[in-house]
């Protein structure tokens, strides 16, 4: 059996003013040619296919179309479930109609034996595949409390429930594919370019929402995971996993990013090889960061006419002109700040300490204790928003 595995399409998003759905169709197509020239009989997206619960009608329907094209009128099985940026309630609404074409959806965590393990008889051979969509922070899951699994933190819950689908599939291991498909964040993986805000959102991923590796279980032939956006094996796990990582680079911390899929030729009871694609971008606009002064940024006009812009000018003092005058400039201007002294004093906040300083500084003194990392990580989220938002 070929499984292609792709992830965190998050279709609908936008870079600053900009709206990238051309290049999202074709990505999807560059996906579906893959899965057509490589003869693939399962396709695996593992979460986030929108970058919003409720996606606008256009990108609802070029993510539905876009697993209706790859199932092929049934002649491939697609398996997706819900990431954090997804519905779940979506996802378990739209599941009876694709399904008569192939399409498999699974928005919420249920038991393996109530639809949490899919038996699919797919074009090359049975597949059993266990679905964790993304487990958010206080959701109750009564099967694992039936067990007697359910603890109070969250990664012990998130194991429990990887558990009993890992003692789900062990069952038909000797006669099908196994396949773990997850949305979640495993300690260790790495996030690159935070600093300059990926698509990641922030609220999830911190402390509060990871799972130790060892908290995957062993079984399954692979685990394909969802969530990161940076392509990367899954460091730790005791079974062959990847994140895919993101269909597009969707924020600068992603710029220069090499996308891909991954591809696994697995048959039961026989270790699984692993290998992955790199997807072309000669349709996609790519992502710069650029700085220095205007007359060396201008200078560079050419270089930049294609390509979304991230730009730092180095400035005297404040120049309420700038932005209108770089939008003006640079046709796919995204985001332009100035960089003089008295800007980066202000953007370390008071006496030179960082703006998370200073609101756990705030929140204890009105709250009384110091702010959880989730709701660290909401405002780091909102402040970023705020900054991005004078493009």
């Amino acid at each position: 059996m070929r499984i292609l595995h792709t992830s965190d399409w998050h279709i609908g998003k936008h870079i600053g003013r900009f709206d990238r759905a051309a290049e999202f169709r074709d990505a999807l197509d560059e996906v579906r040619a893959i899965a057509e020239a490589e003869s693939i009989d399962l396709v695996i997206v593992s979460g986030d296919l929108w970058d919003r619960s409720t996606p606008p009608t256009d990108a609802l329907g070029v993510g539905v179309q876009a697993l209706l094209d790859l199932a092929d009128a049934g002649r491939r099985t697609v398996v997706a479930i819900a990431g954090n940026h997804d519905s779940g309630e979506l996802f378990e609404v739209l599941a009876p109609l694709v399904a008569p074409m192939g399409v498999h959806l699974v928005g919420r965590i249920k038991r393996p034996d109530e639809g949490g393990v899919l038996h699919l008889d797919t074009s090359g051979g049975r597949a059993a595949v266990a679905c964790v969509p993304f487990l958010r922070e206080g959701r109750v899951v009564d099967f694992m409390a039936d067990t007697g699994k359910w603890y109070g933190e969250y990664k012990d819950r998130l194991s429990g429930i990887f558990s009993a689908m890992g003692d789900a599939l062990a069952l038909e291991a000797s006669e099908a594919v196994t396949v773990l498909v997850a949305h979640a964040t495993v300690n260790g993986a790495v996030v690159r370019g935070r600093e300059y805000g990926r698509g990641e959102r922030e609220l999830h991923m911190g402390d509060t929402y990871t799972i130790d590796p060892a908290g995957l279980p062993p079984g399954p032939q692979y685990i394909a995971m969802g969530h990161i956006h940076a392509p990367q094996r899954v460091p730790g796990s005791p079974a062959p996993a990847e994140y895919a990582g993101s269909l597009l680079p969707l924020d600068f911390g992603e710029a220069g990013e090499e996308k891909r899929i991954v591809i696994i030729d697995v048959a039961p009871g026989v270790a699984a090889r692993v290998s992955s694609r790199a997807l072309e971008t000669p349709k996609r606009t790519p992502l710069l960061r650029a700085g220095g002064t205007w007359e060396e940024l201008l200078a560079r006009r050419d270089e930049f006419a294609d390509a979304y812009l991230d730009l730092t000018v180095t400035t005297v003092g404040p120049d309420p002109a700038l932005a209108a005058l770089a939008a003006s400039t640079f046709p796919h201007l995204v985001r332009v700040r100035a960089d003089y002294p008295r800007a980066t004093a202000r953007a370390t906040g008071r006496a030179g300490r960082t703006w998370d300083e200073l609101y756990g500084e705030f929140h204890e003194r009105d709250h009384g204790e110091p702010p959880s990392e989730a709701v660290r990580a909401a405002f780091a989220e909102l402040h970023e928003e705020v900054v991005d938002a004078t493009a």
